[in-house]
């Protein structure tokens, strides 16, 4: 399966470059995340915008709050950022996403950098990663 999750990679790295060749940064969060929705789906990807992600604790399930910007399935996430600077916090954020869904890879990507390959980070989940 890490060729399915290359794949996906893949194609999300080569649509954000599309969409930012484009349109080029400064537009919302949520414009550029409902662009890379649409421009996957055409690629024949399955995409949920903002999926919950339940948090698992002492064997009970709760939904509080996190959100996967875009989930493709069977199991890949990505987060969108529309600024300047990528925080520390940004990717912290997307890899405790990957462990608390138990997912091997993800994707950071920035629309606000002047160049978009500036603005990808590949984020690894090392502790607990599960086969897809």
């Amino acid at each position: 399966m890490k060729d399915h999750i290359e794949l996906i990679s893949k194609e999300v790295v080569d649509s954000a470059f599309k969409i930012h060749v484009e349109l080029g940064p400064g537009l919302l969060e949520s414009v550029y995340e409902h662009l890379l929705s649409i421009e996957l789906k055409k690629r024949g990807f399955k995409v949920i915008q903002q999926k919950n992600i339940p948090l698992l604790f002492d064997g009970k399930e709760f939904e509080i709050g996190f959100r996967a910007d875009l989930w493709i399935e069977p199991g890949f996430i990505v987060e969108l950022k529309s600024t300047e600077n990528i925080a520390p916090v940004h990717l912290k954020q997307l890899l405790t996403y990957l462990r608390l869904t138990h997912l091997p890879l993800g994707l950071l990507i920035n629309f606000g950098e002047a160049f978009i390959k500036n603005g990808i980070r590949r984020v690894a989940n090392t502790s607990n990663p599960k086969v897809i």
